[in-house]
């Protein structure tokens, strides 16, 4: 396992990636370097106002910088990486409000997700739900623990048959999904959250949309006060 190095000013990080064996399974360049920032970004490793400098993420990767200015357009489409003028790419970092609003328009896509989607759940769907809920029980790794999660939501979701929407709400989760760590982090949050992903489960089962939808909105509502409130105080 080849480690690899980021570079800017004042931090470096190590990101361990077998980057050989990703260029001949992936599509395109582009997206390797994407897919290794962004996961060195929700694990915590690149962090909130770091700068990132094209020609050194070029060098380290050896490869040209046309490859890595595309990824870094991705972040940013991502809402996790922001270009200033005469700064270059830098981690975003997001306010108390910002989350709040994030999350407000999670709530209002995501209930509507699963309205139209409720009837089309089959039960092939349904126990392909339960299984990563059961994974989720026995992950150990906060990452694999919100791989999983999104894995949960989307699986619920997909039915809609609504590929925009669902490609809407897959980036507002990325865009917050560094701090679920905090959330999981704090007062058994993971137990909690688990929970109110069974009570879910079961209204789809039943057919509820209504009783899906208001759980649905609870679940993120509840995430939400508890990052409002911790970024309010952090910030204080």
């Amino acid at each position: 396992m080849k480690s690899y190095k980021i570079y800017n000013a004042s931090m470096m990080i190590n990101i361990d990636k077998n980057l050989r064996s990703e260029l001949t399974r992936r599509k395109t360049t582009p997206t390797i370097v994407a897919d290794i920032l962004r996961t060195a970004i929700l694990k915590g490793e690149l962090k909130g106002g770091q700068q990132l400098i094209q020609a050194d993420i070029a060098e380290q990767f050896g490869m040209s910088r046309i490859p890595v200015r595309e990824a870094l357009k991705q972040l940013e489409m991502e809402g996790l990486v922001k270009q200033y003028p005469n700064k270059g790419a830098v981690i975003s970092e997001l306010s108390a409000d910002e989350v709040q609003e994030i999350y407000e328009i999670r709530s209002l896509l995501e209930t509507g997700a699963i309205k139209l989607s409720i009837e089309n759940l089959s039960e092939e769907d349904l126990e392909q739900a339960e299984n990563l809920l059961k994974e989720i029980d026995r992950a150990e790794d906060v990452n694999k623990w919100i791989e999983l999660n999104w894995e949960f939501h989307s699986c619920l979701y997909a039915p809609a048959n609504r590929p925009r929407l669902l490609s809407i709400v897959n980036n507002l989760h990325i865009n917050v999904g560094r701090y679920i760590r905090i959330y999981l982090g704090m007062m058994n949050f993971e137990e909690k959250s688990q929970e109110e992903h069974y009570k879910i489960l079961n209204a789809c089962k039943e057919g509820n949309a209504q009783e899906a939808a208001n759980l649905i909105e609870e679940h993120l509502k509840n995430v939400s006060m508890t990052l409002v409130s911790y970024l309010n105080e952090r910030n204080k």
